[in-house]
């Protein structure tokens, strides 16, 4: 049995999809009505960059789905892969709109507009600046949530991504991550700043839930095609009145990815398909299970290759 995963935030690239777009049409078509949905042009910002501007959320979040999509798409039609004989669909933060829309969730121009709105709502929740995550390697969610607790009146700091085993990625402010990186640094913890300046999953973005959740709430969504794995609850989910507070709930609320990936490995998947830019998640999964078979589709050959496995 196998899943889909459609990755998040700090998968995209330069040039991403331009090998689709260039050789079908219908790809080209979904480009242009994102550039007119945003009112920019996202397709010249994918392709071209810069990489300063592609890297901001607001573009991040909408390009990032819009080329998961395409890929989609592109085994839809041009190959004999059924991706509806999935167990699962999953998606890392923002990759849960991708996987919704690819499960008829959620239009393709739906999509596109909330998750524009909802990387300016993250990317404006506090100040610019002042706040931000780090990844902390080597640690179990165990003891990093030990930390967090015992030393919860000296700082206040969250967890935000349950990333993998050996991977917890925090959120909080500037001075709050500083202590924190103090403590780990006594602790010979190894620990890498993230290049974000948000603190996103976490109740530092309770402004954005404000300003999202009516959007979410006046958007049609229907029951999906494929039963999704939240990221709040690491538990599949196909209702949608269920799936709009789960996705509200979502901005605030962690990252329960390595429970997700396990979760689904002990319902029966022993094949993840990432789908979308990079293989960010690929190796998340290498640290979680090495047991399982995983494929990356990036471009029209990962594609073509799906039907031969």
């Amino acid at each position: 049995m196998f899943s889909i995963l459609f990755p998040g935030q700090g998968s995209q690239n330069i040039g991403m999809a331009k090998e689709l777009y260039d050789n079908f049409n219908y790809v080209k078509e979904y480009f242009l009505q994102a550039d007119e949905l945003l009112n920019k042009n996202l397709s010249k910002l994918i392709f071209y960059g810069p990489k300063i501007d592609l890297d901001q959320t607001e573009n991040t979040q909408p390009a990032i789905f819009l080329v998961s999509y395409s890929i989609f798409k592109v085994i839809e039609k041009e190959t004999e892969f059924n991706l509806k004989n999935a167990k699962y669909y999953a998606g890392h933060s923002l990759g849960e709109y991708s996987a919704l829309c690819c499960a008829d969730s959620i239009k393709f121009d739906q999509t596109i507009k909330l998750l524009k709105h909802r990387g300016i709502a993250m990317q404006n929740a506090i100040p610019n600046g002042e706040g931000g995550m780090l990844a902390v390697l080597g640690q179990s969610i165990d003891e990093i949530t030990n930390i967090l607790n015992q030393n919860s009146d000296k700082y206040l700091c969250y967890l935000a991504n349950d990333n993998s085993n050996g991977q917890i990625v925090i959120s909080g402010k500037k001075k709050e991550l500083g202590s924190l990186s103090n403590d780990l640094k006594k602790k010979n913890i190894k620990f890498v700043n993230l290049p974000v300046s948000a603190p996103f999953h976490s109740p530092l973005m309770k402004n954005a839930t404000l300003k999202m959740k009516h959007l979410i709430l006046d958007t049609e969504f229907k029951d999906p095609v494929v039963d999704i794995v939240s990221n709040v609850t690491a538990n599949p989910v196909n209702k949608s009145r269920e799936i709009k507070k789960l996705l509200i709930d979502q901005i605030e609320k962690p990252v329960r990815w390595r429970e997700s990936i396990n979760n689904m490995i002990n319902s029966g998947i022993n094949n993840f398909i990432e789908m979308g830019p990079g293989k960010v998640l690929s190796g998340l999964i290498k640290r979680i299970d090495r047991n399982v078979k995983l494929n990356q589709v990036n471009n029209l050959l990962d594609a073509k290759n799906l039907i031969n496995d």
